[in-house]
């Protein structure tokens, strides 16, 4: 039903525990279990049929041919009971609100959901507050404040909640916003996105200013050169990945409530705008399998049944939902909103030999979307016709000019394309709608590192005659594209590219292709090269907004890497040259001076972290379970360090400082032999007995790392399990490299996802 590393995931996230933790469930027992509870709906409608439908939800999730989103797979059928995974929450200008706010985030986090926040509502930061003669400290100290609130509160039990902090363009405290998480440590459980207004891009495209408003008067009280704070947003996009856009104005243009209020935020990872205390029921339809296995083309026969039975689940979703707060309840259930979305999009163009980053792929896509979200409309009507409409279709009186008469449907929206970050792994395909990631890469495996390669590529290698050798693999993983290997045929080179390999171009092409025929948004990470320029990230912008996009989140690779010690700006290690103001990288504090910036004491600059180390990982017992340390290398020696403890304990986050202050040391100089001594001998009280052979945490890393440099230093090979890693970014959990997909970060080796 799944592979091994799925069934590592489920049983570490998913299935059913005791008090004790043992596992009382397995995985067709979880598939029984959700498919069991959503049937329950039917008896709530006259000629509902529960066990049918029961044993149609397990046959299409159990065959992997839908999904629905984690919370349900978690929380169906058990005493918490909440299936959803966004959620929207307002924050007026009060104390009260804005604690009640993060009461309610917490709950919701509790119960394995994220959260999005509006901060726009807030009054400026200096304003005079008349109640108490005070000064207001402004939107960007509050949330401060929910993000340690959230650092408090692990979702579901198994990670920790997510959230999207959202300001308007037009906000006074707008500058400070954007720059609010220019260093990586900052305000870590927020993705941050501007919303932008159409009357801010027509100014920043005419190079004219902008007005600031009150958000407590609603009066001017300042104005900005748009084109400038335009470019700060690039340039915090650049540097980071943060802060992202969304489009305000179009995104309540397709408000298909308006008489209800006016959409403000969205979630954690930007596909669901949702009015205040809403919520939304999400699950994707896996395109891989909606492939005839007889003429090797899209079965659309097969996918209209699946669309209209996804949609049928996802309604019933709503029905036996036990949502977290009574305003949710009554919000949720008004509109009935739910986001039938897709992942295995990059498998199905492999089988149809359609490149991703090609005319053809976007023509497929714009099809594909297009009849899927037709589909789900007529099932929605077909539903409203026996069930009734969504309750707050009752409320339009035919008198809101906006719009036209909205439709007679039992869902106000339908369609959502989400990230699929942990349930494409349990379904073994590609997700969301990105490209792959990557062909071949490392997974843990009963305390092994194991290579694994896209079963697909398996395919394509064996058809043209061509052995999957090691080494073959090794260098694949090495190089983390096929594009430049002389070995593979070009057939196959064409078919098989990965995020990397696809210029931004048609990254934002692929979006605009499936926002065109999606109610809700379309959640996707442009991939961009560490090479690319501040000026290429505006032209992503730009594009996603002049295509259609209801958002954007870009991601340059080794971004979170390449802080610089100082204040000011971040360089691109493939340039000589400043993005900022031309200058030579050696004329940096005349780069402060040409940015308005003052230097802070120069410090030692690290260099920045290669694309690709060697590793070395051993795994120690210490006093309260299991250490896993890995130690990477260079050409230019040891330049980094990552621990993980297993599950039965440890001291995660001291370990964890302890090993980005390693890292941190190694990369800016100093002799990893100075760090050794520092580190060797230190003791925990709890490492103590016989059979340890370290004294402590700090210990197993300093003696790694001396095992590592006198390897080096004897220019002999390790000899334990050694392998490449491509690109910067890791699993906090396990250490294994993560990929940007789908707006957020995702581990394929543990399922480990920030978003949720």
């Amino acid at each position: 039903m799944v592979n091994d590393n799925a069934y590592k995931i489920l049983a570490k996230r998913y299935l059913a525990k005791d008090l004790e933790g043992n596992l009382i469930e397995d995985v067709e027992g979880m598939f029984r279990r959700v498919a069991h509870t959503i049937a329950q709906s039917e008896t709530k409608y006259k000629n509902g049929n529960p066990e049918k439908a029961e044993q149609i939800y397990y046959d299409m999730m159990t065959n992997m041919e839908f999904l629905p989103n984690s919370p349900t797979l978690m929380n169906a059928g058990r005493p918490l009971g909440q299936l959803s995974a966004c959620f929207v929450l307002p924050i007026e200008d009060s104390t009260e609100s804005i604690f009640d706010a993060i009461k309610y985030a917490a709950l919701i986090h509790k119960s394995g959901g994220g959260t999005g926040f509006s901060f726009t509502r807030l009054r400026q930061s200096g304003s005079i507050v008349k109640s108490t003669n005070g000064v207001a400290s402004g939107p960007i100290s509050f949330l401060k404040v929910f993000n340690a609130a959230t650092e408090c509160i692990k979702q579901g039990g198994v990670r920790r909640g997510a959230n999207m902090g959202i300001l308007r363009v037009d906000h006074p405290d707008i500058i400070a916003f954007i720059n609010c998480k220019a260093v990586n440590t900052e305000i870590t459980n927020f993705n941050l996105s501007v919303g932008i207004t159409d009357a801010f891009m027509e100014a920043v495209e005419h190079n004219a200013k902008y007005d600031l408003i009150d958000p407590r008067t609603k009066e001017k009280v300042g104005e900005l050169d748009a084109k400038e704070v335009f470019d700060m947003i690039i340039e915090g996009a650049w540097k980071n990945g943060e802060p992202g856009v969304i489009f305000l104005d179009r995104i309540n243009a397709a408000n298909p409530t308006p008489w209800l209020g006016e959409m403000e935020s969205t979630n954690p990872c930007g596909e669901q705008p949702l009015l205040p205390y809403e919520a939304c029921n999400l699950g994707s339809i896996n395109l891989a399998k909606m492939m005839s296995k007889i003429t090797r083309a899209v079965d659309y026969v097969k996918l209209e049944r699946t669309v209209r039975l996804a949609v049928r689940f996802l309604d019933g979703v709503v029905d036996e939902n036990n949502y977290p707060l009574p305003e949710i309840d009554k919000m949720t259930r008004s509109t009935r909103k739910i986001g039938l979305g897709v992942m295995g999009w990059a498998d199905m163009l492999i089988m149809l030999n359609i490149p991703y980053n090609s005319e053809e792929a976007i023509i497929l896509a714009h099809d594909i979307m297009n009849f899927i979200n037709g589909i789900a409309h007529s099932e929605s009507e077909k539903l409203a016709q026996k069930r009734g409409v969504y309750p707050a279709l009752d409320l339009y009186k035919g008198d809101f000019t906006a719009m036209p008469s909205p439709p007679i449907v039992r869902n106000a929206t339908r369609t959502t394309i989400a990230p699929t970050g942990t349930i494409s792994i349990v379904a073994d395909c590609s997700s969301g709608v990105e490209p792959l990631f990557a062909i071949a890469f490392m997974r843990d495996q009963a305390d092994m590192k194991m290579m694994d390669v896209n079963p697909l590529f398996k395919k394509a290698l064996a058809k043209h005659g061509i052995p999957l050798s090691i080494a073959l693999v090794e260098k694949i993983m090495k190089a983390g594209t096929i594009a430049h290997m002389d070995e593979i045929p070009e057939e196959i080179k064409r078919i098989f590219v990965t995020a990397h390999d696809i210029t931004p171009e048609w990254h934002v092409k692929m979006q605009a292709a499936f926002q065109k025929h999606t109610d809700n948004a379309v959640s996707k990470t442009i991939n961009l090269p560490n090479s690319a320029t501040i000026e290429d990230v505006k032209d992503v912008y730009m594009m996603a907004y002049k295509t259609g996009c209801k958002g954007t989140t870009m991601y340059r690779d080794g971004s979170r890497d390449t802080q610089v010690l100082t204040t000011g700006a971040t360089f691109d290690k493939t340039n000589d040259k400043c993005p900022k103001c031309g200058e030579n990288k050696d004329m940096l504090p005349s780069c402060f001076c040409k940015l308005g910036e003052q230097p802070a004491t120069l410090q030692v600059k690290p260099r920045i972290r290669p694309d690709t180390t060697t590793g070395f990982t051993e795994k120690v017992q210490i006093g309260c379970g299991k250490l896993y340390v890995t130690v990477n290398y260079d050409d230019q020696g040891l330049c980094e360090v990552f621990t993980n403890t297993g599950r039965s304990g440890g001291c995660p986050s001291q370990s964890e400082a302890v090993s980005r202050l390693v890292s941190l040391g190694l990369r800016s100089g100093v002799q990893p032999a100075a760090i050794i001594d520092q580190l060797k001998g230190i003791r925990c009280s709890s490492t103590t007995g016989k059979g340890l052979k370290c004294t402590s945490c700090p210990d197993a890393i300093g003696k790694l790392l001396e095992k590592v440099m006198k390897q080096q230093h004897k220019n002999e090979p390790i000899k334990d399990v050694v392998y490449d890693v491509v690109g910067d970014a890791r699993c906090p959990e396990c250490s294994e490299p993560v990929e940007h997909a789908g707006g957020c970060m995702v581990c394929r080796n543990c399922g480990f996802s920030k978003c949720g």
